[in-house]
């Protein structure tokens, strides 16, 4: 008895594989899936739920379908919009914005301040103006008065009767803000009659942070480009391909980096071709700040290039060559070509920053439009 057990515990232990290892290499490829995003942490979600401006909403809609896929690269001036609420909490015509958010590499293309005009004041007696000259400022001093405390950045009639949007310009003051932080002291919006005379009370008014609801607000929305560029194209570019239903196959959290052996060997028989790849944000843990899309299709290439290469494969010349060399053994090491994505496009993603500013965002090299042989 003795014996037996003095040999069961010379036998080697069983191994098991650790929990904390897998663990690691999620968290690893999470990590990297935030480097393509252009990301370093995920952003928390908003300690509250807030609605996003409708204009931002309204902007995803027009540049891309339902799974964030570009259908329309021609809007976006740059690969980023960004909207900012005003910050000043006070029913005066004054607007400050927190630009902290706007990464040292983006440059700036331009600034807008979207201020929503309401229905006039119903006064008494007839009224003697149609219109009256609304003018923005950049503060660059305390005292509004005093000599050279701010900057006309924009000016413009508008007629007394209407409501709605009203936008202005106002880059050169977001470029100054940005280069240095400490200068910005925030806008002054001004309304005067059409020969500059004071209005008191002013006919018109604008939306402030204070009293009136989140759609109506005032908003700072910024076009910048991040110098991330890739060799994605518009969606139309590819009649093969459509924006998808909801996917049906697996939902893949993180990327898988090899699969099983079996899988690959059949891989060797079926000819290169596109494959659905669900890409499911809820899955991955991301729901909370993404707004649009919950996932998106990202496709992916699969299968073998043999000899002779067709024309559905869509070789290139190297790859018809190196097939050739391959088949006829004519140098060693030399590999069949391989199925990968040959036109990629991109997505866009609309979703909640660090501080809760609403951001578009456009990823070029994301979804693969259709397959080759290379």
């Amino acid at each position: 008895m003795l014996g037996t057990i003095l040999l069961l515990l010379a036998l080697p232990k069983p191994t098991c594989p650790s929990p904390t290892g897998a663990g690691s290499r999620r968290a690893e490829a999470l990590k990297r899936l935030l480097e393509v995003f252009g990301m370093e942490d995920p952003p928390p979600p908003p300690a509250h739920f807030k609605q996003p401006p409708q204009y931002m909403v309204d902007l995803f809609n027009t540049v891309a379908n339902a799974d964030g896929v570009t259908k329309n690269p021609d809007i976006l001036e740059g690969n980023t919009v960004r909207s900012f609420l005003d910050k000043t909490h006070s029913e005066k015509m004054r607007f400050l914005f927190i630009l902290s958010s706007v990464a040292k590499n983006e440059k700036i293309l331009t600034a807008e301040l979207h201020l929503f005009r309401l229905w006039p004041r119903i006064t008494d007696g007839p009224q003697r103006h149609h219109f009256c000259q609304v003018t923005i400022y950049q503060v660059l001093q305390s005292g509004e008065d005093a000599p050279g405390a701010k900057k006309l950045l924009a000016a413009r009639l508008l007629p007394l009767q209407g409501s709605g949007w009203e936008v202005f310009a106002i880059t050169q003051a977001v470029r100054d803000w940005t280069e240095d932080e400490r200068s910005n002291r925030g806008l002054l919006v001004t309304v005067q009659g059409m020969d500059g005379s004071p209005l008191d009370p002013p006919p018109l008014q604008f939306a402030s942070s204070m009293d009136h609801h989140d759609s109506k607000k005032p908003m700072l929305v910024l076009f910048t480009d991040d110098g991330r560029r890739g060799a994605s194209l518009p969606m139309a570019d590819f009649p093969d391909v459509q924006p998808q239903a909801p996917m049906v196959p697996a939902k893949m959290p993180v990327p898988r980096l090899s699969g099983p052996r079996s899988t690959r060997s059949l891989d060797r028989h079926q000819a290169c071709q596109k494959h659905p790849l669900s890409v499911d944000f809820e899955e991955i843990g991301w729901s909370g700040w993404i707004i649009s899309p919950r996932g998106y299709n990202a496709y992916h290439c699969k299968g073998s290039c043999p000899f002779p290469l067709g024309e559905n494969m869509r070789p290139t010349n190297h790859a018809t060559v190196q097939s050739i060399i391959n088949a006829l053994k004519l140098s060693e090491g030399v590999s069949s070509p391989c199925c990968v994505p040959d036109k990629l496009y991109s997505i866009n993603l609309l979703y909640f920053d660090d501080d809760e500013n609403v951001v578009l965002k456009q990823y070029d090299d994301m979804v693969a439009g259709s397959c080759g042989c290379h």
